[in-house]
């Protein structure tokens, strides 16, 4: 009941070397049919000794879809011919190879995770069984439920619950006249436990959601029509402040006006959990920063930032801290003095959208007076 959320999506089919895996379980095994209601009253009951034995299984398998896969099951060896209550007489030595198909409910109506811990997987299959103390033949069909708790990417633990029924010779001891349908069979009940190993590639792939990818392109374009608009916003405003500023004489000119210009802040932006920057592009942008204010009295204010959506608060605080000392080593090779840059740490934030925009660094000039 307490399975990790998922969502649903396609996924691409399997390559031939991918999901396959190899099975072995020991077992407990109890032999049924006929012969618990013949002339010779034996009691009845799955758990009676003279019906039950250990064994063991062996399987190779493949899953072609996340609920779809088929495998080649062996399952023996000892077994009991129910003639009689004397377990010491009633054994036999067999075998019995199926092929089996799969259906993981779980991935077929949850959703496909790669980190869900239990999977129910239902199956049937059909082969043919052999008793080797006598030399006979039997085809046999079984129903089952394979239980399987994920330990790791590779491993899981298996509970294997099944039902078979095979031809009545199937354990030597032929039918009983007169005994007709189910209970002329040879039935087989087994309960069995062990491991599951994934070789090759143990997931599938995710083929992306064509409408999700357009929602959040179109996300994108809307966080940055509205960086536009903020920007152009500011545009106007500083216009509007570079129309107000008084005409100050310059010696030897009469028509020039001395002002203070604000300049846009720049914006560098990192990987998440990263401090190296993403791009070395958005480096010319602090260039072509650096080369305006270059014999300016002005001071660079450097601000770092992190995503609050990811990581905790202390880590956060560190990752905008040392993004920032990036950017400010970034702005001293470029010829900034180090008096002029100031270097401050905003840690995580909810400030843009989509979150990825958030994970930056933005380099204010600010002029002196």
């Amino acid at each position: 009941m307490s399975q990790v959320p998922s969502q649903k999506y396609a996924v691409a089919t399997a390559s031939f070397w991918g999901n396959w895996f190899f099975q072995a379980d020991v077992n407990a095994v109890s032999f049924y049919g006929d012969k618990g209601n013949t002339p010779l009253q034996l009691p009845n009951g799955l758990l009676k000794d003279f019906r039950t034995n250990m064994g063991f299984s062996v399987a190779l398998g493949k899953w072609f879809t996340p609920g779809l896969g088929l495998r080649t099951k062996f399952n023996g060896v000892w077994g009991r011919s129910v003639v009689s209550n004397d377990k010491s007489t009633n054994g036999f030595k067999y075998g019995t190879l199926q092929e089996q198909v799969l259906f993981n409910f779980s991935n077929l109506f949850c959703g496909y995770s790669t980190t869900r811990v239990w999977n129910l997987i239902p199956y049937a299959g059909a082969g043919v069984g052999r008793n080797m103390s006598r030399n006979n033949y039997a085809m046999g069909a079984t129903l089952g439920v394979l239980n399987q708790w994920r330990i790791s990417r590779k491993v899981a633990v298996n509970l294997d619950l099944s039902w078979g029924i095979y031809e009545p010779d199937f354990d030597g001891a032929g039918g009983y006249l007169g005994v007709r349908g189910l209970r002329s069979k040879d039935q087989i009940v087994s309960a069995e436990i062990g491991l599951t190993y994934h070789f090759g590639r143990a997931a599938f792939r995710g083929v992306p959601d064509v409408d999700a990818v357009k929602e959040l392109a179109q996300s994108q374009i809307d966080a940055l029509n509205a960086q536009l608009a903020d920007e152009q916003m500011e545009s106007a405003r500083l216009r509007q402040l570079l129309e107000q500023q008084p005409s100050q004489p310059i010696p030897g000119s009469h028509d020039c006006k001395h002002v203070q210009m604000p300049l846009a802040p720049v914006s560098v932006f990192f990987n998440i959990g990263q401090w190296q920057v993403a791009s070395r592009k958005d480096l010319q942008n602090l260039k072509a920063l650096v080369d305006v204010t270059e014999g300016t009295k002005t001071t660079l204010t450097v601000i770092g930032y992190a995503d609050s959506a990811t990581g905790n608060a202390a880590l956060n605080e560190e990752l905008s801290r040392k993004r920032a000392e990036t950017i400010a080593r970034e702005l001293e090779q470029m010829g900034v003095a180090a008096d002029r840059i100031q270097v401050v740490s905003e840690g995580g934030v909810d400030i843009l959208s989509p979150n990825d925009y958030n994970r930056r660094v933005v380099v204010k000039a600010e002029v002196l007076p």
